[in-house]
């Protein structure tokens, strides 16, 4: 059945990140195997930790009106807008910001009174970065855990498609601070070292920052450019940190997101998981895949290469999906040697090349939140 909604094309996109600031910067270092993450020594934390890091003062100007995060978004939008040369200041154009912390890390270094309350919404922070560019409408935020980014591109798609826009700007940023670093220790998530996503020995999460940034658009002459075809979100009403242990849930998002795309199950050529490489997301994960059929497409998790970034994951790795797209190359799970989940699903663990014409990109997160969107060649 050909879905007969608006058609919503990917017309530019950004990944500002310890690879590089640009996307090309980005893929080229995936695909010569080079990481992000590395053991630091920091405030953040009492003993070393691995994590994707910004060198001091490498993006962003700490003496400047925009915060570290606030800079990292600019950059990001700044550089999509110019590539899809669109107008920011047309009625027809939206921006969408997804983060989970946004500024929270002002806690550490200011006094906190209404004013600082202020600074640190997350909706203030979208209100400057819009202001900067000048969009006409007031900025969109999603803040949905570890799906923000996967559910900002799905959330901007369905406004597209009801017609009230015909562009849609959604970035997506987090730092990591003290205060990120610490609550995901408290939860005795993270590993004491590089990642290992699906392996046997994995024991936990890196964290990254970065920012993301996706130009949505209607616009037919965006048309020759990867589609976002579908979207779907579910929710596992199992616990707070914990994820299913069944699947289910995630693979209730799973199919909802191919049935909006008109794509079977069959026709998925690759999956960008989320891969987090703790012990109950990805076995969650493998259940999900193998409950909806597809344990034979290849699967890829690309958190050795740029941790956990939070809001920016989702968005950053359907970046590095699309262009994966382009380009009929499939980027190894980096970190992964051996299975270590009790469903064998495809972890491809080689740079190789298929032919990528439908593929599905995974998320989950704190709450049981999970979503799925598929991605597709014109």
């Amino acid at each position: 059945m050909k879905n007969s909604m608006t058609e919503v094309y990917i017309a530019a996109d950004n990944i500002v990140s310890p690879l590089g600031s640009t996307t090309a910067e980005n893929f080229q270092q995936l695909k010569e195997n080079l990481s992000g993450v590395k053991q630091h020594n920091s405030t953040f934390s009492p003993q070393p930790f691995y994590a994707a890091l910004f060198e001091e003062n490498s993006i962003y100007n700490a003496t400047a009106k925009y915060t570290k995060y606030e800079q990292l978004l600019i950059a990001s939008i700044g550089n999509a807008i110019k590539n899809a040369g669109i107008d920011v200041k047309n009625e027809k154009t939206v921006l969408i910001i997804s983060s989970t912390k946004g500024n929270i890390s002002l806690l550490e270094t200011e006094t906190y009174n209404d004013e600082l309350k202020q600074r640190m919404s997350l909706y203030n922070s979208a209100k400057l970065v819009a202001d900067f560019f000048g969009f006409i409408h007031n900025p969109v935020v999603l803040s949905n855990a570890c799906i923000s980014g996967v559910l900002a591109m799905i959330t901007g798609m369905r406004m597209l498609q009801s017609g009230q826009y015909e562009n849609a700007v959604v970035a997506g940023a987090d730092v990591i601070s003290k205060f990120v670093l610490s609550g995901f220790q408290s939860f005795q998530a993270i590993s004491d070292e590089a990642c290992k996503p699906f392996d046997s020995d994995r024991k936990g999460i890196n964290l990254g920052e970065a920012a993301g940034s996706v130009i949505l658009s209607s616009n037919k002459k965006f048309a020759a450019e990867i589609k976002l075809s579908g979207g779907g979100v579910s929710n596992d009403a199992n616990h707070i940190s914990g994820p299913s242990r069944t699947g289910e849930e995630l693979s209730v998002a799973i199919k909802k997101a191919l049935e909006n795309a008109s794509v079977s199950a069959e026709e998925i050529d690759f999956i960008s998981a989320h891969g987090t490489a703790t012990l109950y997301n990805d076995e969650m994960e493998a259940k999900a895949i193998t409950i909806c059929g597809m344990e034979k497409v290849p699967v890829n998790s690309l958190k050795g290469y740029y941790g956990h970034t939070l809001g920016a994951a989702g968005l950053i790795e359907s970046i590095i999906t699309a262009h994966s797209m382009k380009e009929n190359i499939l980027i190894p799970t980096r970190g992964f040697l051996k299975p270590g989940v009790s469903q064998p699903i495809n972890i491809c663990s080689t740079l190789q090349t298929a032919t990528l014409n439908k593929c599905l990109k995974t998320a989950s997160g704190f709450g049981g939140c999970n979503a799925a969107l598929v991605l597709s060649k014109n």
